[in-house]
């Protein structure tokens, strides 16, 4: 790899990792909003979402220079297509982040006396999500890229209850109904920030091994067995 190409590619991991850090406080920040209901912490979201979209489109940009000045191959053109997804993906968790905010003042003019999911159960996973899968990427740790995938469950069981739960509270109580589907849709977008944490992920895998697995995540326990077999393989 030439110096220019290398420096380059230094330069692309700090700015991903910038976007990476703005759009984890922007959901920790959306969270606590929709916790508190806070009208002002929603403001400061879609504030800093406005930062992010600019940061997501430098980013692009900068990638797009380095296909186009270096051409690389092999484990670099893999990095610089990863971090373009990547990037990507960002962006929308950060969208996620102000659809949840967004919610807050439907929510304030109804109000119900408990919320039909465990906010605190989905806040902090789909939070920790984020966090394991930049982690995964810094590290370039597919056992940890893996584990992302299969906490997506957590995620999608409270989803489901949340759906059940609101059509039961909405038959026994319809004044309640804008309230109970706001908080629906707030479930939801942590639910897609799940899934955007475990496309992240699956990218992650793809860097390191060049292997596309978003159509059979579902084979963990094959797709960890051939990770074991290959790290086996170069310590011999």
């Amino acid at each position: 790899m030439n110096s220019h190409l290398r420096k380059d590619l230094e330069n692309l991991k700090a700015r991903i990792l910038r976007v990476a850090l703005a759009v984890e406080e922007n959901v920790t920040r959306s969270a606590r909003a929709i916790r508190e209901l806070s009208e002002d912490l929603a403001r400061a979201v879609i504030e800093r979402d406005a930062v992010i979209d600019k940061m997501e489109v430098d980013t692009e940009e900068e990638c797009l220079k380095i296909l186009a000045l270096h051409q690389p191959v092999a484990s670099d053109l893999r990095f610089v297509v990863t971090v373009l997804k990547i990037n990507n993906e960002l962006e929308h968790i950060g969208d996620m982040a102000c659809n949840i905010v967004k919610r807050i003042r439907f929510i304030k003019d109804v109000p119900i006396p408990s919320i039909p999911f465990d906010l605190d159960k989905m806040s902090y996973h789909s939070i920790k999500m984020l966090k394991d899968s930049l982690d995964a990427f810094l590290r370039e740790d597919e056992f940890l890229a893996l584990k992302v995938c299969q906490d997506d469950r957590i995620i999608d069981d409270e989803n489901r209850n949340c759906y059940l739960n609101v059509g039961r509270l909405i038959s026994s109580n319809g004044a309640s109904a804008m309230t109970q589907i706001n908080y629906l849709l707030v479930s939801k977008a942590f639910e897609r920030i799940a899934d955007l944490c475990t496309n992240i992920a699956e990218d992650v895998i793809y860097m390191k091994y060049s292997l596309i697995v978003r159509h059979n995540i579902k084979n963990i326990e094959n797709i960890r067995k051939y990770f074991e077999a290959q790290n086996e393989s170069r310590d011999r």
